[in-house]
């Protein structure tokens, strides 16, 4: 896909795709080779997988969860018996939390 690469028999038309194609190449690489940006970009596949695989039991402001001292952690229960729970540390980076012990999901406000 390299455009210094091409053969000079290539149709226009695919030179072009290629070329495309090179520079999408090299924007996920730019994303993917920086820490930074390799991490926002796994949190939002994150993200978006959960919202695909587990169904979203509720919307719930950080605020409303309960604040535990000694874990250092907002826990809510969940209907099945179990707990969400986000750790002070992931309060910024994290926006859905799955259930301990089922597959309910929580999107945090």
């Amino acid at each position: 896909y390299h455009p210094d690469k091409q053969k000079a028999d290539v149709p226009a038309g695919e030179v072009e795709e290629r070329v495309q194609r090179f520079i999408e190449i090299d924007q996920a690489w730019k994303i993917l080779g920086n820490e930074e940006t390799k991490k926002e970009y796994d949190l939002q596949q994150r993200e978006d997988n959960l919202t695909k695989d587990l169904p979203l039991h509720a919307q719930v402001y950080l605020e409303d969860m309960s604040w535990n001292e000694d874990e250092q952690c907002y826990t809510l229960s969940c209907r099945c018996g179990g707990n969400y729970t986000v750790f002070k540390s992931e309060t910024k980076d994290v926006s859905l939390v799955c259930c301990d012990t089922c597959s309910l999901v929580i999107e945090i406000l």
